[in-house]
């Protein structure tokens, strides 16, 4: 038996393994699909040559989180591709905010808004590896960069509270600022939600913006599991696991799981009062998701929006929030928040030559059966006239049929948990290790705990740091493990 085992082969369990391995030890990954990479993979949806990333698509943290800067992708040969407009927000009439790579060309282009998206934004681009750290931290040991932190805390507490509307007079700024806060599938002015739109829009002015990877998001997780391999670890697919006493031989066990999962996995093993905590955990808003295939180019209305790799549906800054507190009523949005992806801009290899594809999801009610493809074509179709003659074919997954894909998206939960205030720092349940469970050996690396979602491997990185403390004695910050291939014995 393995000394370690990850029991799921997304972002953060192959960032575990990769850590594992790199300590010396000897690594199983088990993986209930036939391929590795969770919410980061890559497939033919739609049309033989059409690329289409099944589940994250833009991946602003993947050259940002600390896992993945000391990582290195571009050494493991993934290719970040940078669009010219992080994002685009288009409102009817022809006009659009966009989140330039450059600030200044943003700053110019929002007019009178355009310097107080200066004092918002800047100071947070300049120090934007300060605020990576305290944002992907474990939330219990943020590092002490004072300075950083008082100019998140003041941006927070104006931007989510009833000062947000306050620094803007026109509508696309706060449009754009509301598009990124929808990213938490919470109703945009709440704290969480708050804090998502301040790292995800200062990354957008910052290093590789929000990239695509070229090929697709596959690239990433291929390379974390090749460097497992590389290492000595094995992986194996196509083998859903049915009890921890599979692995009763490991030292070690890390789950890149939903809290369901440990409640399945564990046969009645967990004390009565951790298991009900798990079974409080909520979970939140779900996605619809459509990838298209397309004839073409996607034709935006408003200028600019060709140049974004993400672009968010919605109108204005009311229009989204009054999306938003539909879901979180469990109710359906008549124009719902439709998150699009645009990887054609700057990666051709995504579709045959001349074809496009387009990722796009709805928020909508947790647990919802309902196709939704109407409405995000007419809200695709309301900023870009002329985008249904261009569709070749369309691959719809409802939210009720995200866990058949992934078990992790309870109900089409794609951030693994509601994104509210106490589950954004107590998840997946209030105690000081977020990581460790009661049974001994048995740790969460998913985004189930702190940071939360998103494809950057810290949530694998903090888990094992306590997996390598308690069970192997190995004290070593798990950074210095990427850049020391042989750095303990055990």
């Amino acid at each position: 038996m393995a000394d370690a085992v990850v029991v799921g082969s997304g972002p953060n369990g192959l960032a575990a393994a990769v850590l594992l391995a790199r300590a010396g030890l000897e690594v199983e990954v088990h993986e209930a699909a036939d391929t590795v990479g969770g919410g980061c993979r890559t497939a033919e949806l739609t049309r033989p040559g059409y690329r289409h990333d099944v589940c994250a698509g833009a991946h602003p943290l993947a050259w940002a989180s600390p896992f993945l800067r000391a990582f290195d992708l571009a050494a493991h040969g993934v290719e970040l591709l940078t669009p010219e407009a992080s994002y685009a927000h288009p409102l009817d009439g022809g006009v659009a905010g966009v989140a330039w790579r450059d600030l200044d060309r943003t700053v110019e282009s929002l007019g009178r808004d355009g310097a107080a998206w200066r004092r918002l934004f800047g100071p947070l681009v300049r120090d934007w590896a300060s605020l990576v750290d305290l944002a992907m931290s474990d939330l219990r040991h943020p590092p002490l960069d004072v300075a950083t932190g008082v100019r998140f805390a003041r941006r927070l507490l104006e931007q989510a509270t009833p000062l947000w509307n306050l620094r803007f007079h026109d509508d696309a700024a706060p449009a754009m600022f509301t598009g990124v806060s929808a990213h938490a599938i919470i109703p945009p002015r709440a704290f969480s939600a708050t804090g998502v739109a301040l790292l995800l829009a200062s990354l957008a002015h910052a290093g590789s913006g929000w990239p695509v990877p070229r090929g697709g998001s596959q690239a990433i997780v291929d390379a974390l599991a090749a460097d497992v391999e590389r290492h000595g670890g094995r992986i194996v697919t196509g083998h859903r696991v049915d009890s921890l006493a599979e692995f009763g031989g490991a030292r070690a066990v890390l789950l890149d799981t939903a809290p369901t999962e440990l409640l399945r996995l564990a046969d009645d093993r967990l004390p009565p009062r951790y298991a009900r905590r798990l079974r409080k955990f909520r979970y939140g808003g779900a996605a619809c998701k459509v990838d298209f295939a397309l004839s073409g180019p996607v034709p935006w209305q408003a200028e600019g929006c060709d140049r974004a790799g993400t672009l968010h549906l919605a109108g204005t800054r009311a229009e989204s929030v009054a999306a938003e507190k539909a879901v979180a009523a469990g109710e359906y949005a008549e124009r719902p928040f439709v998150l699009a992806i645009q990887p054609g801009v700057v990666d051709d290899s995504r579709a045959p030559a001349g074809g496009h594809t387009l990722y796009a999801y709805a928020h909508v009610p947790n647990g919802s059966t309902r196709d939704v493809s109407a409405e995000i074509i007419a809200q695709i179709e309301r900023f870009a006239p002329g985008f249904r003659d261009l569709i070749l074919d369309r691959h719809v997954r409802t939210a009720a049929a995200m866990p058949a894909y992934n078990a992790n998206y309870v109900g089409g939960d794609i951030a693994a948990g509601a994104m509210n205030l106490r589950q954004t720092v107590l998840r997946p349940t209030p105690r000081w290790n977020p990581y460790g469970t009661p049974l001994p050996g048995v740790y969460f690396c998913s985004s189930a705990t702190p940071p939360g979602p998103g494809v950057h491997g810290m949530c694998g990185l903090h888990a094992v740091g306590h997996a390598l403390r308690d069970r192997f004695g190995i004290t070593t910050d798990p950074l210095t493990l990427l850049r020391n291939e042989s750095p303990h014995t055990h």
